[in-house]
């Protein structure tokens, strides 16, 4: 009992540093390039003080609260999945108002809407009641697996798992257009419209001769993380361990050099989402047995005059690798006509991308656990390398933590398949 207080207060101190880290203020380089695009995005920055005051003072109440500790362990997971699929009707209802408004033949799109309007307010203030309660059981059962993967101190998860569920900002992703490097990454307020993330991609390209890309996020690395409103269990699960991953990895040489090294940030990005995904699956496993995803089907032979399937992420790697031969070669127009040709292919194929070009990658191809948009990258199968050979999660992460760069990685590597 006694543990417990002390470490209740501790949590409660770890949001006060966080809070007083957030409010003191950090003055940019006024250069040119950043000047300008600041002012390009105007008003359009997502207010990240206000996120945290607002975080914060939930997660402090739910802190002292506790009142989910006292339920039985069939009651949480009821209230985590009653919690959940309210979000999706919630996020069903939204859908359907928006649709009304886009409609031309719908002539007072307000009088049309009034029944699903009321409809969303009750099911939003239904959730602000148990959305603390949902979120905490979730943060216990992701710690729980923590703990049991070592990472803990005098039996409790450390660093604590914090997140909170909200409508995300999205990030404003700006690169060189002769080569695939993220140089600004603008996180925007929720709800920009498609022409207004146009309008905002073309005024950065138009004036500063850079790529831009307004991309949607799952989740932000704050504390407590920031998490995207979903109704999708094993998905919230992968996540809130993937941000956690951010907030361990945090002090040390594989997260000092993220925003100015792009391999660094392949690397930190490709080991969250590999312990994402494992302490994920596992939580899904130990408390949702009944959403555990069926093993994948073997895929029938096509027939011998059929074309095979469309394969996204290998024609996603085959496009990066050419855009990359061609940007090396300084074909910058050809280049962004390619990705423009491919973006074509890929919307007839059912995968709706909006835009392709050196932003989309600068962002997509850090998350190399999987092949894609990394193309021919070889930060992300390293990083696999590593895991296959570390005998835990803990051992992965204390292995790859000290990494500050890629010389590095490619020594850690080879020395783990020599069997040093």
């Amino acid at each position: 009992m006694r543990w417990s207080r002390f470490f209740r207060g501790l949590k409660l101190l770890i949001l006060g540093a966080v809070f007083i880290l957030v409010i003191t203020p950090e003055w940019p380089a006024f250069g040119d390039e950043a000047y300008q695009l600041n002012a390009l995005v105007g008003l359009r920055q997502f207010d990240f003080l206000v996120w945290e005051i607002q975080a914060v003072a939930a997660k402090a109440e739910a802190i002292l609260t506790r009142e989910h500790a006292y339920l039985d362990e069939s009651s949480r997971r009821q209230i985590t999945q009653d919690y959940l699929s309210l979000v999706q009707e919630a996020l069903q209802t939204e859908r359907q108002i928006e649709q009304i408004y886009v409609d031309p033949g719908v002539a007072n799109p307000l009088a049309a809407s009034t029944d699903l309007q009321a409809e969303l307010v009750q099911k939003t203030r239904a959730l602000a009641q148990i959305q603390p309660f949902a979120e905490a059981i979730v943060q216990d059962q992701v710690a729980d697996v923590l703990r049991d993967e070592q990472f803990a101190i005098l039996g409790q998860t450390w660093p604590p798992v914090m997140m909170h569920m909200t409508p995300l900002p999205t990030i404003l992703m700006v690169s060189p257009r002769d080569r695939i490097e993220r140089i600004y990454g603008i996180p925007l307020v929720h709800g920009l419209s498609i022409p207004e993330q146009e309008a905002l991609e073309t005024a950065v390209f138009n004036k500063l001769n850079l790529s831009a890309l307004v991309v949607p996020i799952g989740g932000l690395g704050l504390y407590p993380s920031m998490i995207m409103e979903t109704g999708n269990l094993n998905w919230l699960a992968q996540v809130t361990a993937h941000e956690w991953t951010h907030i361990w990895m945090g002090p040390y040489p594989i997260s000092l050099a993220y925003a100015t090294d792009p391999q660094v940030r392949t690397m930190n990005e490709t080991v969250a989402s590999i312990v994402g995904k494992e302490v994920g699956s596992r939580v899904i496993e130990r408390y949702y047995p009944q959403l555990v995803p069926p093993p994948p089907a073997s895929a029938p032979e096509p027939a011998p005059l059929l074309p095979p399937p469309f394969d996204f992420r290998a024609e996603m790697a085959a496009t990066r690798e050419q855009t990359d031969r061609l940007l090396a070669s300084g074909k910058i127009a050809e280049a962004e006509a390619y990705m423009e040709a491919r973006r074509l292919v890929f919307v007839a194929n059912g995968y709706n991308i909006r835009k392709l070009n050196q932003a989309y990658f600068s962002f997509f191809g850090a998350y190399a656990d999987e092949p894609g948009a990394t193309g021919a990258d070889p930060v992300g199968p390293l990083v696999q390398e590593v895991r296959a050979h570390s005998p835990s999660l803990r051992q992965f992460l204390k292995t790859m933590a000290p990494i500050g760069d890629f010389a590095e990685l490619q020594e850690v590597a080879a020395k783990q398949k020599a069997g040093e």
